[in-house]
């Protein structure tokens, strides 16, 4: 059964503007200009380029410092090279995204050792400079030998950044053991600048509702500047996605969630960073799935969308009250200011039934001063041959071509699901635009992340 929604809500997706998948025809919404052809078709491979050599920028993602944001793939389309092909990054110009400048990162390539043994696992966790050269740099998580006695090691290894991007051999990174606490992994690592000096600092999952906090900038050994003891959160806290001033008072404040049930949903809650890092709960959200944040409102501070089995429940002014939702159903949240006004638009995506659109489209509402604009554009759907739930999925939501709009980057899989060896994939990048349909309608480009195989080391 439908859930009833408000006269405007119903309105928003009454109006859905649907295009017929990545890189389709150009209806008119995207300019169809030169810059919005795309430059590189899922298959038909893009020519290999240099990684143009950078200065060092304050640019976030951007780790070969040349002032453009780059982009990190895992679960690369691969066959017969294992269960991990490792990390694809696709390093920007002037004008965004380049397929041909990029790289694949591998735990035999890149990888430190532990005991002698290089790890199996090699996936992208987050990205941050941690040691303030200009360059940013990329946490993964490994799998290092573990005999079930004592702590585990710690999985989390750096690859600094440098003029030629990512490259060379990872550092374990150094957690004291006074900055640990239990037997759980120290794992989800979080960046940001939650005690306001201007460095980058870490969060960890510790154990029994603690958090590691390590305070950067760090050194090229893989050393925090300090660490103290572990931050009592609450719940079982696992830390999750990039760090956000949400309270707006100059630090960052980092979301924690209970480990999810058996429907994928969770509680969260928001510790609020301070002088001394991260301590004091902010909020505590009701359950879901996902949870994004962003402007999107005029209120101060940010607000906050948590998406749920029964749909998109809005909270304005965190640490406010619930201010309705939205009938998307199972649907996951991103957020981005699209149009540059200076508010964020909420994208909704991966849908099934009963999600006001088909499955796998994805949606966008625009931002307003009193909340959500009536009026919600379905920017993305899979093509007739490929409507099974969850193929397409929205990577991020950022500027990639430095005109102070978020871009919408999404990937679609065809003939198989993600992680599945035998499948394709495309990746899709729509610019932002300043009004109308928020996105361009036609995307700027697409590649494959097969193209990451010429450059295997087998």
């Amino acid at each position: 059964m439908r859930r009833r929604v408000g006269a405007a809500t119903a309105a928003a997706l009454g109006c859905a503007l649907v295009l017929g998948g990545c890189g389709g025809h150009d209806d008119g919404g995207g300019g169809g200009g030169k810059k919005d052809r795309p430059v590189s078709t899922a298959g038909e491979g893009s020519t290999q380029r240099p990684v143009p050599a950078g200065k060092g920028s304050k640019v976030d993602d951007d780790f070969n410092g040349d002032g453009a944001r780059d982009l990190v793939l895992d679960d690369l389309v691969h066959r017969g090279h294992g269960d991990d092909a490792g990390i694809g990054i696709v390093y920007g110009g002037k004008d965004g995204l380049v397929p041909g400048a990029r790289q694949l990162l591998s735990a035999h390539a890149n990888g430190a050792r532990t005991k002698g043994e290089l790890p199996a696992a090699f996936e992208s966790e987050a990205s941050c400079d941690l040691d303030e050269d200009g360059f940013t740099d990329l946490i993964v998580s490994t799998d290092p030998p573990y005999d079930g006695q004592g702590p585990p090691p710690v999985p989390l290894q750096i690859l600094f950044g440098s003029p030629k991007g990512l490259t060379g051999k990872a550092v374990k990174l150094r957690v004291p053991a006074q900055a640990r606490f239990g037997n759980d992994w120290p794992d989800q690592p979080v960046c940001g600048d939650f005690d306001g000096d201007g460095a980058d600092d870490l969060v960890l999952h510790a154990s029994g509702a603690r958090l590691t906090f390590l305070r950067g900038p760090f050194k090229r050994t893989g050393a925090p500047r300090a660490a103290g003891k572990p931050v009592t959160g609450p719940g079982n806290n696992l830390a999750s996605g990039r760090a956000t001033d949400v309270d707006d008072d100059g630090y960052d404040d980092v979301l924690v969630r209970k480990a999810a049930d058996a429907s994928g949903t969770a509680v969260s809650a928001l510790v609020l960073g301070g002088p001394k890092g991260p301590g004091a709960t902010g909020v505590l959200f009701p359950a879901g799935n996902d949870v994004a944040f962003g402007r999107f409102g005029r209120g101060k501070g940010m607000d906050a969308a948590i998406a749920s089995p029964k749909g998109v429940a809005l909270r304005y002014e965190v640490p406010g009250t619930p201010r309705g939702s939205l009938e998307a159903k199972d649907m996951a949240v991103d957020a981005g200011d699209l149009d540059g006004d200076g508010l964020s638009e909420l994208v909704l995506s991966g849908g099934g039934s009963g999600s006001g659109g088909g499955a796998g489209e994805v949606r966008v509402l625009r931002g307003r001063t009193a909340g959500f604009d009536a009026n919600a554009s379905a920017v993305i759907a899979p093509s007739a041959k490929d409507t099974a739930k969850g193929t397409t999925q929205v990577l991020q939501v950022a500027d990639f071509d430095g005109d102070k709009r978020a871009d919408l980057v999404v990937r679609t899989y065809s003939g198989g699901s993600e992680g599945n060896g035998g499948s394709r994939d495309t990746v899709a990048v729509h610019r932002g635009l300043a009004g109308g349909d928020l996105v361009a309608r036609k995307s700027q480009l697409t590649f494959s992340t097969e193209e990451f195989l010429a450059l295997s080391d087998g």
